[in-house]
């Protein structure tokens, strides 16, 4: 079958806006396909063999980042505070599991999400629902939800900024490895559960001085500065199909939008708009995978997603929740084992463990969120596969939107910094909690 851009058009589309002005809309789109690509497509094909490495086993995937980004909470203090959660992290799972730890951030694009209605109705007034920044906005009024297509350039133009802060940010001296690992040890040092994870913080230290007596001082580029990429879900096909760019080397498209993008769990019909889109893009992609998935279903998805069996090419996140992912992902490792297809397997121990506490507010708690790496490490041990990373949603600011954790954040807390647009996120201590829990999983 012939692709173009946007053959996707002929495909029922789920979870699109109803936007009022589509006029409007095509001159944002045409507008949008004349402004410079946020990535380039050589940095796309970079990230594609680092995840190929993931699949073979020699490295582990930390995608992480925000549940949606703010239009209004943008700011250069915020992104420094997300990627440096991001690189606190990295630093103990790579100590961890002895390969490297490649760095992909939820941000640069995370706009939109999915909602379960397309509308919501507050005393007895019925509105469309909040779908992200760029779409609408989060008051309850009819002019804030209207869907508005100047956000996607306004999306587009925060994305470009927030590429260029991170890009200064990992070539300039803020991802150096001892600095990082200092950020460690004030974390172990004022944590609760400092002791706990005393010994791994203390052998990382020793293991950054040993290099340093052998030379390898934070003058090299790989102990000064670090790699990053960008990733969303794709979920609006008009912002993505006009940031899709053919690149001038190879004659492939690439969505330029990111180095990386996922379809959800409710985007992801076989005959659907999204993976039309997706099969024809060269960009390293993924695919969220819930609990109902059946081993045929994901074959399927593999197949379309993947048909050149390309290391690199294919990341299935796992999302099944803490008491079930003991027994609805091994059918799905096995199947996919047997298929032959050389995918990347991530766990978002996140989306499967959500509820309304007595407060009314949607939260997480940390445990049930260890429970299921827990588990899903177990399974890919049973099944001889490589438990290849984790996608979780953080921030680097002291929410209070997830229970548990060093942070002691009861139920009685949640109201206090409670500022996430959609999901509940850890924040900056009980990521770092999570990532020594992980590394004493890894080990």
């Amino acid at each position: 079958m012939t692709w173009n851009p946007g053959s996707w058009r002929s495909r029922p589309a789920k979870h699109q806006p109803e936007w009022p002005d589509v006029p409007a809309l095509e001159q944002v789109e045409k507008q949008l396909s004349m402004l410079p690509p946020l990535v380039f497509a050589g940095e796309a094909r970079t990230l594609k063999s680092r995840l190929a490495d993931v699949a073979n086993g020699e490295a582990f995937l930390l995608q992480a980042g925000d549940c949606a980004e703010s239009f209004d909470g943008f700011g250069a203090d915020a992104i420094r505070d997300k990627l440096r959660v991001i690189l606190q992290m990295a630093v103990v799972l790579t100590y961890s599991s002895g390969v490297p730890a490649i760095k992909v951030g939820r941000i640069a694009g995370q706009f939109a999400k999915p909602r379960s209605s397309a509308t919501e109705t507050q005393d007895g007034t019925e509105l469309p629902s909040f779908l992200g920044h760029m779409i609408n906005d989060l008051p309850f009024s009819e002019g804030d939800r209207l869907p508005d297509p100047d956000r996607l350039l306004r999306a587009y133009n925060q994305s470009a900024s927030t590429l260029n802060l991170l890009r200064a940010f990992t070539k300039g001296g803020f991802a150096d490895l001892n600095r990082v690992q200092a950020w460690n040890q004030e974390f172990v040092a004022s944590s609760t559960e400092g002791r706990r994870y005393q010994d791994l913080a203390h052998e990382i230290d020793r293991a950054l001085r040993f290099m340093e007596a052998a030379g390898v001082s934070s003058s090299n580029p790989e102990i000064h500065e670090a790699e990053f990429y960008t990733s969303h879900e794709a979920l609006i096909l008009q912002y993505e199909e006009a940031l899709t760019r053919q690149d001038s080397l190879t004659g492939d498209w690439y969505d330029c939008s990111a180095h990386m993008i996922w379809v959800g769990e409710r985007t992801r019909q076989l005959d659907g708009a999204h993976l039309e889109f997706f099969r024809g893009i060269k960009n390293p992609v993924g695919c969220k995978i819930g609990p109902t998935t059946q081993p045929d279903d994901i074959v399927a998805l593999c197949d379309a997603l993947d048909p050149d069996r390309e290391a690199g090419r294919l990341t299935l996140i796992s999302r099944m929740g803490a008491d079930k992912v003991g027994t609805n992902l091994p059918p799905l490792l096995e199947a996919v084992k047997e298929s032959g297809h050389p995918v990347v397997w991530a766990c978002d121990p996140m989306h499967g463990n959500t509820y309304s506490a007595d407060s009314g507010h949607k939260t997480r708690h940390l445990d049930d969120v260890i429970k299921e790496v827990s588990g899903f490490f177990l399974a890919h041990q049973d099944a001889g596969t490589w438990a290849g990373g984790i996608h979780v949603e953080l921030t680097g600011e002291d929410v209070t939107e997830c229970l548990g954790g060093s942070a002691s954040v009861n139920d009685e807390d949640l109201g206090r910094r409670y500022e996430t647009m959609c999901d509940p996120r850890l924040n900056a201590r009980q990521s770092l909690d999570l990532a020594f829990r992980v590394a004493e999983l890894l080990r």
